[in-house]
C-alpha cells in the first residue's frame, strides 16, 4: 500500500510546481494583455490566484502525508528534507489568501502588497520546485 501511496507524490509535486509555473508565467501575463482592462484582467487573475491557493494546499498538504515520519517507503530515502519546503509553500500560499490578497483587492498601498505577493508567489514556486527535485530525483 505504501508503495502505491509514493507513486502519487511525484503527481503531486508536478501538479504543484506546474500549476504555479503555468498561472504565474502564461495565464496572467496573457489575461494583462488580452482583456479590456487592467481592472477585468486584475479581478480575474485574483479569482484564479485564488483558486491557486486552494490547489497549493491541498498538493502540499497530501505530499505532507505521504512524507510523514514511518511513511516513507522502505530503502528509498525519499527527501525528508523537502517536508520543509512544503509546509513552508503551503504557508506561504494560505498566507497570500488571507493577508496580501485582501489588501491587493482593497487597493490598499497597492504597489507595496502587491510586490509582497509576488515575492511571495515566486517563493512558492521555489518551494514546490524544490519539492518537486527533491521527491523525483531518487526515482531513476
Amino acid at each position: 500500500m505504501v508503495t502505491r501511496l509514493w507513486t502519487l507524490a511525484p503527481w503531486l509535486a508536478a501538479l504543484w510546481w506546474g500549476s504555479l509555473s503555468t498561472l504565474g508565467a502564461l495565464v496572467v501575463p496573457l489575461l494583462f494583455a488580452h482583456l479590456p482592462s487592467p481592472a477585468l484582467a486584475g479581478g480575474m487573475a485574483a479569482r484564479l490566484f485564488s483558486a491557486q491557493t486552494w490547489l497549493s494546499t491541498g498538493c502540499g498538504l497530501l505530499l505532507m502525508l505521504l512524507h510523514r515520519p514511518g511513511q516513507a517507503e522502505p530503502g528509498k530515502g525519499r527527501a525528508q528534507a523537502a517536508l520543509v519546503f512544503m509546509l513552508l509553500g503551503v504557508l506561504l500560499a494560505l498566507l497570500s489568501e488571507f493577508a496580501v490578497a485582501p489588501r491587493i483587492v482593497s487597493r490598499e498601498n497597492l504597489k507595496l502588497w502587491h510586490g509582497v505577493g509576488s515575492a511571495m508567489f515566486a517563493l512558492q514556486w521555489l518551494c514546490a520546485g524544490v519539492t518537486f527535485w527533491k521527491v523525483t530525483r531518487k526515482l531513476h
